[in-house]
């Protein structure tokens, strides 16, 4: 089994040589850059498997380097943040993060947060959650229908209006859930345990603002919130 490559941009040297040390134990490939820009160079040179990236950091910022990458690539990206305040924690996930970790962390919760973060980069390629029908099937698999929007389930791909929707993994997952289950209405905590891979109550802020995200590419009114309860797919 190939290794998983992690690019690490964090300034602080003490963090980031502990950091590096301890997922390189855990089997991890590690390039640790100490700013923003070099971060980037080292996304185009190796093109890692999954990005962690601190918010502050200097050259470009972490939440500036997270947009160039999603502008370029659909690999998994999780901010790590000394703060849990809403402003660093929104605006890292409305730049495309899949995920956040407060600092001061634990070793062994962010290499569980990475390999959920891949688990789901993984069951994003293919398959289907939940026990989802296939409205229509061929030789080419299923694709399931909602007005304007087709989802490929085995092709992976999803068009509004005949046009390709670009998702990330978490987007695509995220969808899956919903389509698997078109007029249910699902929780934050159902949607967390399902597509993040939390066994635990974690940020429903998470929740919020992808499902903002999957709303501005599939169109607003497809995801209905249901106050006090969570979201539902109109079906």
């Amino acid at each position: 089994m190939a290794e998983t490559h992690v690019l690490f941009v964090e300034d602080d040297d003490v963090i980031r040589e502990a950091t590096q040390l301890a997922l390189e134990r855990d089997g991890f490939v590690v390039t640790a850059m100490p700013d923003g820009l070099r971060g980037l160079d080292a996304f185009r040179a190796d093109r890692p498997d999954i990005a962690l990236l601190d918010v502050m950091v200097p050259g470009l910022d972490g939440v500036s380097l997270c947009r160039r990458i999603r502008d370029e690539s659909t690999v998994p990206v999780i901010m790590l943040s000394a703060r849990a305040d809403s402003i660093d924690v929104v605006l890292g996930l409305e730049a495309g993060a899949d995920d956040y970790v407060t600092k001061p962390f634990d070793g062994a919760v962010l290499v569980a947060r990475i390999r959920a973060v891949l688990r789901r980069f993984g069951h994003a390629s293919g398959g289907l959650p939940g026990g989802a029908a296939e409205t229509e099937a061929g030789p080419g698999g299923g694709v399931l229908v909602f007005g304007d929007l087709e989802i490929d389930t085995e092709g992976m791909e999803v068009r509004r209006g005949g046009e390709q929707v670009s998702l990330t993994p978490t987007e695509m997952r995220l969808l899956l859930e919903f389509s698997a289950a078109p007029g249910t209405v699902l929780s934050r905590d159902k949607l967390l345990e399902r597509v993040w891979d939390y066994g635990w109550g974690g940020d429903t802020r998470v929740v919020d603002v992808h499902v903002q995200r999957l709303r501005t590419k599939i169109g607003q009114d497809r995801i209905e919130t249901v106050r006090g309860f969570g979201y539902k797919l109109r079906a």
